[in-house]
């Protein structure tokens, strides 16, 4: 307000009489400063102000230093850790390979002997094979041989059996005639 004087004229046209103007208005002044101090405690200055900002800038900087520190760390782990997994890949890699290695030999191996196998029972077959080819082809040859014998044994007694009714025949004729 501008002056104790206006303040009692202003109350005064509202109604208030002017005792109570005058008890009102320093009652309100008093009032108005209390808030004012409050309000001003609350506020801070430009330079307090600037002095936080400075302190508020300088705890975020070390934390970035601090998250930088940390990163790096971090880093740092990660890449050791994968090194290591690195070299434990490599190893299982060579075992495997290393197994590999070994089952296809064994593999090999199994597979030459029973190729051996297999050849030898058919060397075994054929040897049975051809011996029972020479059994037959002889059995054959003898079968014939028999087949010939019984067959000039059978063509003597036929012409032994000709000669005999020829034989006969010709007795009876001489007998008759």
């Amino acid at each position: 307000f501008r002056s104790f004087s206006e303040c009692c004229c202003i109350l005064f046209c509202l109604g208030f009489t002017t005792e109570q103007s005058e008890v009102i208005v320093p009652a309100l002044v008093k009032i108005m400063n209390n808030n004012l101090d409050m309000i001003y405690k609350d506020m801070v200055t430009k330079v307090q102000q600037e002095i936080v900002l400075q302190q508020v800038m300088s705890h975020i900087g070390r934390v970035k230093k601090d998250m930088i520190i940390l990163e790096k760390s971090e880093f740092s782990a990660l890449r050791s850790e994968n090194e290591k997994i690195k070299l434990e890949l490599q190893q299982i890699k060579k075992q495997v390979m290393d197994e590999v290695t070994k089952v296809h030999a064994d593999n090999k191996l199994n597979l030459n002997l029973e190729k051996s196998r297999a050849k030898e029972l058919n060397a075994q077959q054929d040897r049975a094979l051809t011996q029972t080819d020479r059994k037959i082809d002889k059995e054959v040859a003898d079968l014939k041989t028999m087949l010939e014998s019984h067959k000039l044994d059978h063509i003597k007694y036929l012409a032994g059996s000709i000669f005999t009714c020829l034989t006969v025949a010709l007795g009876f004729y001489r007998l008759w005639i």
